[in-house]
């Protein structure tokens, strides 16, 4: 049986078409239609042809899109097939429950789809629930079969079939992209396969990422059968051998139906595409770059800040003179700075009651080994070291003006350090150096029965402390 909705081409009409193409015409419909009312539930659905050049009569299919709102995914929903007749517009009950979208096609009487294919469209609330069943889902007259299941690849070959026992004549397949084209599958060599059916094989022309949507009919109306849609797959080896300029895509521009609600609010036309949407997208980006660019200013002021405190916190060497990365000899192997002896210059011998005390500057008995362990450089040679002269008997009297103490009578002197001979031995004042410690001074080794020199502290001075001395004698 020939179907009713088989495409006439000629080489005229191809050559029209190309010429017009070159002279910078848009090749849209001859027609097309508007939806003029609000899709709201259980209202009717008013549409109209718009410009000229159809055959009437013409035809409208109205194809549920999406999933079922209704608890339970329920789908009341058929597809609506609505006949103009002899006029150019028309008006039915839309019996699609609130918040669920349809798909509007207009054909003439020779072309399926020529009248064009609106966006998604949404229907909007309503008191009104009477015209369908929400605990019952419909099923069409027939379904189809689509192999590979729930599959369809560019420029592969997919076998429809179908139960030839529950359809009236041969079945019609057409697909439908959502604001794009709409086109009738050609049928092919109809056999029939074990498992599988009676059907054809189709090589799906349609570009890779498309949305399509196949759907059946036979002689009871383009609505008889079934319709599922697909996502377009480009394979595992992608071919692109089947794509020409004809191949159905989406249409550039604003799709067919004029203006009407294509979001849940109510909001957007088919022309825009869901302008709302598109909108909050722009916002949400604007919005997200900003907080984006405050979140890296934030990390590089706390980067920035970090780095300047752990230079601040650099140690400080307190024990040598010498500055610098490179002063690498005062530090031991865990980081810490190694001690140095406290010492003085070398200087001459000279007497302290009966007890010579001198600079190690050429004793046997280490001087000069500190000095040269402190390297050729001479690095320390100005820092002072201590000698330490204890004594079995006390001084009767001390002064503190540079003079040496006396101490009368026979002593047995203890010395520590070092003597060398001199001409001209310089006078030296004697230092006390007092260790503090929490539990008292530490005993001397060797020396636990010697009698300890009381040392008294007293505040700084500001008289004259030899003319003091001089008044007391």
């Amino acid at each position: 049986m020939r179907s009713h909705f088989a495409t006439v081409r000629s080489t005229t009409a191809a050559s029209t078409l190309l010429l017009l193409s070159l002279c910078g015409v848009p090749l849209a419909s001859a027609f097309s239609f508007n939806i003029n009312s609000t899709p709201q539930q259980c209202a009717n659905l008013s549409l109209s042809i718009t410009g000229s050049g159809g055959t009437p009569p013409y035809n409208a299919l109205v194809i549920p899109f999406g999933g079922s709102p209704l608890p339970n995914s329920v789908e009341a929903r058929r597809i609506i097939s609505q006949s103009f007749g002899s006029s150019t517009s028309t008006s039915f009950q839309l019996n699609y429950p609130t918040d669920s979208q349809f798909i509007v096609v207009v054909s003439d009487n020779k072309t399926f789809g020529s009248g064009g294919t609106s966006a998604a469209a949404v229907v909007t609330a309503s008191s009104d629930s009477s015209c369908f069943d929400a605990t019952t889902s419909v099923q069409p007259d027939f379904f189809y079969s689509i192999t590979p299941a729930n599959t369809v690849v560019t420029c592969n070959t997919s076998f429809l079939s179908w139960d030839p026992s529950q359809v009236q004549g041969t079945p019609t397949f057409y697909g439908v992209i959502p604001g794009g084209e709409s086109f009738e599958i050609p049928k092919g060599n109809v056999q029939t396969i074990s498992g599988e059916g009676t059907g054809f094989n189709w090589v799906a022309n349609v570009r890779a990422g498309s949305t399509l949507i196949i759907g059946a009919g036979d002689n009871r109306g383009l609505n008889a059968g079934g319709s599922d849609t697909f996502t377009v797959q480009a394979g595992q080896f992608p071919s692109t051998s089947c794509l020409n300029d004809t191949s159905p895509s989406s249409t550039p521009g604003s799709p067919a139906g004029g203006s009407y609600p294509t979001s849940i609010n109510g909001s957007g036309t088919g022309g825009s595409g869901g302008g709302g949407s598109n909108t909050g997208a722009i916002v949400g980006g604007v919005i997200g770059g900003i907080v984006a660019l405050a979140a890296l200013i934030l990390a590089l002021f706390f980067w920035r800040r970090r780095r300047r405190f752990h230079q601040q916190k650099a140690r400080t060497d307190l024990f040598t003179d010498d500055e610098g990365p490179n002063n690498a000899a005062a530090q031991t192997a865990n980081g810490q700075l190694a001690p140095e002896p406290y010492i003085v210059p070398e200087r001459e011998t000279s007497e302290y009651g009966g007890t010579r005390v001198s600079s190690g500057g050429d004793s046997a008995a280490g001087g000069a080994g500190l000095l040269s362990a402190l390297g050729s450089e001479g690095r320390g040679q100005d820092r002072r070291y201590s000698a330490t002269s204890f004594s079995t008997s006390q001084p009767t009297s001390t002064s503190f003006d540079g003079a040496r103490p006396s101490t009368p009578g026979t002593s047995v002197s203890n010395t520590t350090g070092y003597t060398r001979k001199s001409a001209a031995p310089p006078q030296m004042r004697p230092v006390n150096i007092i260790q503090h410690d929490d539990a008292g001074l530490a005993p001397q080794e060797g020396d636990e029965d010697a009698q300890e020199a009381e040392t008294v502290e007293l505040p700084p001075a500001y008289t004259n402390l030899k003319a003091t001395a001089a008044a007391e004698e």
